[in-house]
């Protein structure tokens, strides 16, 4: 019922896969690329505008009240000194818009989803622990819609 010779077929067998798989595993390291560095951030300046679409998420305060907090995903920034990268390689990329009053809160929520632009008048890096965003931005005032 066996067959002569199985046991060296079966070796064949067993070294053609190996060196298949060793081939492909060499395809792969050779096709990875070294990373790209980043691109050197924009510098930030007080009065430049900061464009992206802006998000709202759901947060609650310091009081347990929920409320919406607003934010802008754009280009790495540097910001103005002191706050510089604010600790990270590129500098931030997600601005959390501070709202001071209803009628902002009410200009930001019609707005949202969509691409706006913000003059920036005081930012800063996020420092207090569950923050979403990377930096705070402070006071603005809206330029427009981009789209």
């Amino acid at each position: 019922m066996t067959r002569s010779g199985f046991k060296a077929q079966l070796c064949s067998a067993a070294v053609l896969v190996m060196a298949a798989m060793t081939t492909v595993a060499y395809a792969a390291s050779e096709a990875e690329e070294v990373p790209a560095k980043p691109a050197a951030p924009k510098d930030m300046k007080v009065g430049d505008v900061l464009s992206g679409q802006l998000n709202a998420m759901r947060s609650r305060d310091a009081k347990g009240k929920r409320t919406n907090i607003y934010q802008v995903v754009s280009e790495p920034r540097r910001l103005p000194p002191p706050a510089g990268l604010c600790n990270l390689e590129t500098g931030p990329e997600t601005f959390e818009i501070v709202v001071d009053s209803d009628a902002q809160a009410t200009q930001l929520k019609r707005l949202v989803g969509k691409e706006v632009a913000f003059k920036i008048a005081e930012v800063t890096c996020a420092e207090q622990a569950g923050q979403m965003s990377e930096a705070l931005v402070t006071k603005w005032s809206l330029v427009g819609k981009v789209n």
